[in-house]
């Protein structure tokens, strides 16, 4: 997947921002103004590629999956994995899963009137009177 349609999957979630803290072809996504997802442009050393959040259990599971799935080097080690955007080593619709789970685990330690607003977003859920 190219890094403008892993842009594109991530600004359509409610409610985020691209900021590039880091200097240009280095965007973050941001939901309540926390990174949930990071894109890196390709280098000598590696391709393309998509950092997301992710809980640990799920992240050690996407490591076994998939060879192109890596904990994040810098990051708290299974909080955070690294997606090589390589054509066709994810499937679309796994690396989708895996942004909309990365939202997620932000929204989730959002409080809770910000985190039940968002998910009525992403849902299309009207609030309650």
């Amino acid at each position: 997947m190219p890094p403008e349609e892993v842009a594109a999957l991530a600004l359509a979630l409610p409610e985020v921002t691209e900021e590039e803290p880091w200097g240009p072809s280095r965007p973050v996504y941001k939901v309540g103004g926390s990174i949930f997802a990071m894109l890196a442009a390709a280098t000598k050393a590696h391709p393309e590629q998509v950092t997301v959040r992710c809980e640990p259990h799920l992240a050690l599971h996407l490591c076994q999956q998939h060879t192109a799935v890596r904990p994040w080097y810098q990051g708290r080690r299974w909080h955070w994995i690294t997606v090589h955007l390589d054509e066709g080593t994810v499937p679309v619709e796994e690396l989708t899963e895996m942004l909309h789970h990365a939202w997620e685990c932000v929204v989730a330690d959002l409080p809770p009137a910000t985190r039940e607003r968002l998910h009525n977003l992403r849902h299309g859920q009207r609030r309650r009177p």
